[in-house]
């Protein structure tokens, strides 16, 4: 037809896409320290979502670099009775680094990422500090990265990477899960075009204080409790406005008692909570809005894991979701009483005995990243169209800009930051002379 654009056409040397997983953790596999996770990952997501992808096809190796090698015979253990045993005999063989006799080897994904070629596909669940260097090493071999949030902890670093992925035509995409929650979904799609000017936003998500024994390693010594689960509900606002308004500042507080305990010994005045308020502007009328975004990993444990919702309210309306209650509860005498949310992982095998999760929004963020990366192999799609439609690194920096804002006031004793704009509207750096993070460097 005259002036429509001519359709791409796919490349004909489509083949399997190799993987390296790095980190070795609960997200990856659900092995902790020396034996199985307690949260409600205790099969991880991560490997558990590429063997079966690799069962239908879509992958052929999968490698998983961690740290320590001599954790790996008990995590092929864990994979073989937990899923292999459990989901008729699903193929759960690794290729692992660094080798079980090295006790320490931090660079081990070096030698994993190695072994791909351009093209193939990494993923990143390890401690914030770290993903900026797996990630950049990933890029500039040409292989394309989901990283898990927030992909880093820095504009700067972020940035840079963009710059690096656009250069290597390679796709970064943030595991943002939530996007893919059937629920949160609705109420994005209402909120970007239903209700009106932005007005009021507030969300809430903690994780019970025994998960502080899974991150001791980390936690108040190179992030916080507002990287790992603030983002999550950052990300949802911040894609609930996108082409509507923009942050202007932002103003953290922070609670402190459990985390620095004896219980725990993590560094003194680690935050238990933090809050970030943030002030916010929508761009076609210049109203003002406000956001709370609070997390925790003190609370008590629940009938749930992570307690987790939002409120928002619009000039024309409001909505309140709650994800970590969907009126489903079960109560049985070794586990007590549960409320259930099998829209993220459904772990219960299907009547052939196979994984049948492939509906779960754990799932469903996973097989997105594969198809993307598929498609830019295949030529059928460019990264400025993934921008569009998956949190990208390029779309999800504002998100990042308010983590670090957040931090950067912590820091400097709750003052404000205000989120810097070059002359088109795009995020930039954090300006010289804003006070800078401490706690961290």
């Amino acid at each position: 037809m005259s002036g429509a654009p001519a359709a791409k056409k796919a490349k004909t040397d489509a083949r399997k896409l190799n993987a390296v997983l790095c980190g070795s953790g609960e997200y990856t596999t659900g092995y902790v320290h020396s034996g199985g996770s307690k949260s409600d990952k205790k099969v991880g997501v991560i490997g558990l979502c590429f063997f079966e992808l690799r069962r239908l096809g879509k992958v052929d190796s999968i490698s998983i670099a961690g740290t320590n090698g001599k954790k790996f015979p008990g995590i092929r253990k864990h994979l073989k009775d937990n899923i292999s045993d459990v989901y008729g005999g699903l193929d759960t063989s690794i290729v692992s680094y660094p080798a079980d006799t090295v006790g320490r080897d931090a660079v081990a994904y070096k030698t994993a990422l190695d072994t791909l070629s351009p093209g193939d596909v990494t993923t990143i669940f390890t401690p914030d500090d770290t993903h900026f260097e797996i990630a950049k090493y990933a890029i500039e071999r040409g292989i394309h990265v989901l990283v898990t949030k927030p992909p880093v902890m820095t504009v700067k670093d972020q940035l840079e990477l963009v710059a690096l992925a656009k250069a290597k035509n390679v796709f970064v995409m943030v595991e943002y899960h939530k996007r893919w929650d059937p629920i949160y979904r609705d109420a994005r799609n209402r909120a970007s075009t239903k209700l009106g000017d932005f007005s009021f936003f507030q969300s809430f998500m903690s994780q019970p204080k025994f998960q502080l024994e899974t991150f001791r390693y980390w936690a108040g010594k190179s992030s916080d409790i507002s990287y790992y689960l603030n983002s999550h509900h950052i990300d949802i606002h911040c894609w609930s406005m996108d082409g509507k308004g923009k942050a202007l500042k932002v103003t953290a507080s922070g609670a402190t008692g459990v985390a620095h305990s004896d219980e725990f010994k993590c560094p003194k005045d680690t935050e238990d909570t933090i809050t970030l308020l943030t002030d916010w502007e929508n761009t076609a009328s210049g109203n003002k809005g406000t956001a709370l975004y609070t997390a925790s990993w003190s609370a008590p444990k629940a009938d749930v894991h992570s307690q987790q919702r939002f409120h928002y309210m619009g000039t024309g309306g409001e909505m309140t979701v709650d994800q970590a209650h969907r009126n489903y509860h079960v109560c049985t005498h070794e586990d007590g009483y549960n409320a259930i949310n099998p829209l993220y992982m459904y772990y219960l095998p299907s009547a052939e005995g196979n994984f049948d999760g492939h509906h779960g929004y754990g799932y469903k963020s996973i097989e997105s990243f594969l198809k993307g990366a598929e498609a830019i192999n295949n030529g059928t799609t460019t990264l400025e169209e993934l921008d569009r439609t998956l949190p990208t690194l390029k779309a999800t920096l504002p998100t990042t800009a308010i983590l670090e804002a957040g931090r950067r006031s912590l820091d400097a004793g709750g003052a404000s930051i205000a989120i810097e704009y070059d002359g088109e509207g795009n995020i930039k750096d954090f300006s010289e002379g804003v006070p800078k993070i401490t706690r961290f460097a």
